[in-house]
């Protein structure tokens, strides 16, 4: 797995060689697509992301350390989104959740091309997966 930063710099070479909003929408479906769908167990109102307008699904455990994200949405651009983040995310250590932005996300404009709903959605994804990195930080930390 390629570290945080050089995982960043993928995405927006990869957004930055499609030509205009139309294809990186496109390739953000194509990227929901290829998300591993999220055990039906799993999508529940408890692993719901809130601020998102379609429906979010956040699943989170560790393992060896590293915060694993698992992931579903019932809309394809919001299921691209949390599959990027996924993406970003997943794999990594509490620490470095928390301590790294997705600078991608307004390197390649995603922000001004997003509705505004969509936008916050992406937002709550964000913290959420934050809260959960600091919730494991915070019991690491409770038994030592």
């Amino acid at each position: 797995m390629a570290d945080i930063q050089t995982e960043q710099q993928q995405i927006i070479d990869e957004f930055s060689a499609l030509a205009d909003w139309t294809e990186r929408y496109k390739h953000i479906i194509k990227v929901g697509r290829q998300l591993e769908p999220l055990d039906e167990q799993y999508k529940i109102e408890e692993n719901l992301v809130r601020g998102c307008q379609s429906q979010v699904w956040l699943h989170t455990k560790l393992e060896d350390g590293k915060v694993i994200f698992e992931a579903d949405s019932d809309a394809a651009i919001t299921k691209g989104l949390v599959a990027l983040m996924v993406r970003f995310y997943s794999g990594r250590t509490p620490d470095t959740i928390i301590s790294t932005s997705p600078a991608f996300i307004k390197k390649i404009g995603m922000q001004e091309h997003l509705s505004p709903t969509r936008s916050n959605g992406l937002a709550s994804m964000v913290k959420q997966m934050k809260i959960y990195a600091m919730a494991y930080k915070a019991k690491a930390e409770q038994k030592v």
